[in-house]
């Protein structure tokens, strides 16, 4: 999905204030977020982005070339596991990455969050998007949630449980759009 515009604005305003040059993007879609991140990085940065759908990146692209910021991204089409996995036992590229973006399988955020702590520096942000997952991970029944969203529920509460017990990171979990949780690695 799209992220709303005010989780873009965010996002952007974060990046700039961090000087972020190198950063990785987990699920493109479209490319809105792409754009928003490409938009306010400076002209020397590069974005790492991976989505297995070439054809919804496509869709976006034409926004991106009009923008002029083509130069910034590198779209890898694949599964994001087995990118992440190359970047860090084939091109030595742990904790080189200012920030990532995480708006992909939501059952594998768990396996993205593992390899994300060693490909992002000390005090860097990895954020996951979804992470209120339309409103379901604060009702007490997984009955009350619709039989469609329960799976990646679960994964989600997971997730934030996680999270938030983790002291490899400081996070905060912001209302916007369907939750964004900002997690900076502290070592």
């Amino acid at each position: 999905m799209l992220v709303p515009v005010d989780e873009a604005q965010l996002l952007s305003m974060l990046l700039k204030i961090m000087n972020a040059k190198n950063t990785l993007e987990l699920g493109v879609f479209t490319g809105y977020s792409l754009l928003a991140t490409a938009l306010a990085l400076p002209a020397d940065a590069k974005i790492t982005a991976i989505d297995p759908d070439r054809e919804a990146y496509e869709v976006g692209l034409p926004f991106i070339q009009k923008a002029g910021v083509q130069n910034k991204i590198n779209f890898i089409q694949s599964d994001a596991i087995s990118v992440l996995n190359d970047l860090i036992d084939n091109q030595g590229k742990e904790g080189t990455f200012d920030f990532a973006f995480v708006d992909a399988n939501k059952e594998e955020y768990m396996k993205y969050h593992e390899l994300l702590i060693k490909l992002v520096r000390i005090g860097g942000i990895i954020a996951y998007d979804n992470t209120l997952w339309f409103g379901t991970v604060a009702l007490d029944c997984e009955d009350q949630v619709e039989v469609d969203f329960r799976e990646s529920r679960k994964h989600i509460l997971e997730l934030n449980s996680f999270l938030a017990a983790d002291c490899r990171v400081e996070s905060c979990l912001v209302s916007i759009g369907d939750g964004l949780t900002l997690c900076r690695r502290l070592y």
